[in-house]
């Protein structure tokens, strides 16, 4: 059995509320380009995309809470790294192909302490925790401090190198 065999690589839904926690510690966010279907009891960014994010033009500091969809979060990540401005919470998967924008372009990865609940889009907390380790992923200096300042539990990394 390997590390990762317990777990699922597509979850049962993909529709999912980030920690409002989270949310309040990091500042204000333009865009939300995967938000959770309407209603919901919070939003993560002023402006939101329910559908079509992936072919929306993204402007101004970019929320990402993509799905986790081993098939579909690396489009996510790439998309969020080529316009360099925004957070992205991802699981930790620092080996998956998809991870590669992360290496390449972040700013800063803080690598939370906890396994995240999160909630439904009713705003209902989830009964087990996410399942995988998570990290919030900065593009841009000013998401790289946002990370600094916040206060999340965690081991923050803003020096790597590539091999």
């Amino acid at each position: 059995m390997t590390l990762g065999s317990h777990q699922k690589t597509i979850g049962d839904s993909q529709h999912w509320l980030t920690p409002k926690a989270i949310l309040d510690v990091l500042g204000e966010f333009d865009l939300d380009p995967c938000a959770a279907p309407w209603p919901r009891p919070w939003h993560c960014a002023n402006h939101s995309f329910t559908r079509y994010g992936l072919i929306q033009p993204w402007k101004g500091r970019v929320w990402l809470n993509p799905p986790f969809h081993r098939y579909e979060v690396g489009k996510w990540v790439e998309k969020l790294a080529k316009h360099g401005n925004g957070i992205a919470l991802l699981h930790a998967r620092t080996e998956a192909k998809w991870f590669e924008p992360v290496w390449r372009s972040a700013s800063a990865i803080l690598f939370l302490a906890n396994r995240l609940y999160f909630h439904y889009p009713d705003g209902r907390r989830a009964e087990a925790n996410s399942g995988a380790p998570a990290c919030l992923c900065a593009f841009g200096a000013a998401n790289r401090e946002a990370l600094q300042i916040s206060g999340i539990a965690g081991y923050l990394v803003t020096k790597w190198k590539i091999q």
